[in-house]
């Protein structure tokens, strides 16, 4: 035997080291992760802006946040897929690029209409990048260090969706070099170079060990299921709810009904749809989506809310408007950094826990908003921003790890995206309904009890959250 045919059989009886996702890499795809969510937000402040420079109606402002939502939402489970077919990490450089370009292009818009396509377009590179991360974090690491992964992975995604509106109304104030309202997409570009840079050196390429096809019967129909739904939803009530919206939403029903067929048969038949009805099988899975719906309805809704009333109702600026939830970001990012901990103490009572902790906080802000109007402002909003933000920390963060906890790493994208998924179209209902609730109100009870009304709707959404945490599974695999 040949020197040459040992080296070749001693490697073949070597096992291939599973792919390792260090700290900086940890830190690139946690960056990736941010993006997004931020992106969701920071547009909130940045709307009046926008409407005086480009002549936009109501209707085209609320395209501009909810195309990029739509898309996202839509894409999602699909770029899930193909990251598990082409390589996680290919995946992953090409959506962070490909949202640098639509994030330039989206700063320089000379349309509303230029805009909102690009905010389309910057959704659909957002759909391709993100399920990336929550696969390579599942497939590249293991046990305690997947845990904390998990953890901070929660606590980017609910201290971004915060950061994002505070950091739109600093950019929008700045008025860097004249850019006004363009500076809060502008800022991706070197953030996204850097962002490549990292992610080229840092982290591991992983996909899955037999990739299937993509599901198009599954992706055309869950495209339509979510169109039909969020569409109308989200502009409805600016178009004066023409008769495309009633027709939209009540073909929701049969196009999910069909979804759930066409995807219930390929499961059956051996192959692995688009979202496979076996992946529901988890009770840790189904109960942790059921919760994350009610929690990111809230969410957002109370962003989208808080950003208008502060603004047209109370008449601050765009920084103070921000700078008014700085508390709730500050108290997140403290509060979760210990969550881990508690978890291990306590399982996943912490979660409801962080649930009734929530609930005072935004009964607090209910009542600063009762008294206080319309001298509502940082200080008047502390107390409940704060105790809010400690309970959303308790919460999120956990209820991620609860999710993905029983998934099989071959499936690591299919049930990121299913989960991202979920939660991106419960952030774009939030605005839909409770946006909707607050802005139809207005008129007839004024700002302040419109507010004070949509945070009591909030409040019950909060409950049903506290009442299905019972249901999740006491600790976490």
């Amino acid at each position: 035997m040949t020197d040459t045919e040992t080296l070749d059989r001693s490697a073949a009886r070597s096992p291939v080291a599973p792919p390792v996702l260090g700290g900086l890499g940890l830190f690139t795809v946690l960056l990736g992760a941010a993006l997004p969510l931020i992106d969701f937000f920071i547009v909130n402040v940045a709307l009046p802006t926008i409407g005086r420079d480009l002549s936009a109606g109501e209707a085209v402002l609320e395209l501009v946040v909810a195309g990029y939502g739509v898309s996202y939402a839509v894409l999602l489970v699909l770029g899930g897929r193909l990251g598990d077919m082409f390589g996680r990490r290919r995946l992953f450089l090409a959506g962070m690029a490909a949202f640098g370009l639509t994030s330039l292009a989206c700063g320089l818009a000379p349309t509303a209409w230029t805009l909102v396509a690009a905010r389309v377009a910057q959704g659909a590179a957002a759909a391709a990048m993100l399920p990336q991360v929550l696969a390579t974090i599942q497939s590249a690491t293991q046990g305690p260090r997947r845990a904390k992964a998990m953890s901070l992975y929660g606590a980017t995604a609910g201290l971004s969706m915060v950061a994002g509106q505070i950091l739109g109304g600093v950019l929008v104030a700045a008025n860097i070099a004249g850019t006004e309202w363009r500076s809060v997409f502008l800022v991706n570009v070197p953030v996204v170079l850097l962002g490549l840079i990292l992610a080229a050196r840092t982290v591991p390429e992983t996909r899955s060990q037999h990739p299937e096809p993509v599901d198009v019967p599954g992706t055309v129909l869950l495209a339509v299921s979510l169109l039909t739904l969020l569409a109308p939803l989200t502009e409805g009530r600016a178009a004066g709810w023409p008769l495309w919206t009633w027709l939209a939403m009540a073909a929701f029903p049969f196009a999910a009904g069909a979804f759930y067929l066409v995807e219930r048969r390929e499961d059956r038949q051996g192959r692995t749809p688009l979202v496979p009805p076996s992946l529901f099988a988890l009770a840790s899975l189904r109960r942790g989506l059921a919760m994350v719906v009610p929690f990111s309805i809230g969410f957002s809704g109370f962003m989208f809310v808080i950003a208008v009333a502060l603004q047209q109702g109370a008449g601050l600026g765009p920084v103070p408007a921000g700078l008014a939830l700085a508390p709730m970001a500050v108290v997140f990012l403290v509060v979760s950094l210990w969550g881990p901990r508690l978890v291990t103490r306590y399982g996943t009572r912490v979660v409801t826990a962080g649930g009734l902790i929530q609930a005072v906080g935004v009964a607090l802000i209910a009542l600063a908003a009762w008294r206080s109007w319309p001298d509502l402002g940082v200080v008047e909003l502390l107390p409940g921003a704060a105790v809010a933000g400690a309970g959303q920390a308790l919460q999120l963060p956990v209820v991620f790890r609860v999710i993905l906890s029983e998934v099989p790493p071959a499936r690591a994208g299919v049930g990121s995206g299913v989960m991202i998924t979920v939660q991106q179209s419960a952030l774009a209902l939030g605005v839909a309904t409770l946006g909707t609730l607050f802005l139809a109100l207005v008129p007839g009870l004024g700002m302040r009890d419109a507010l004070v009304t949509t945070l009591l709707a909030q409040l019950a959404g909060i409950v049903l959250t506290i009442l299905l945490s019972l249901r999740l599974p006491r600790t976490i695999s």
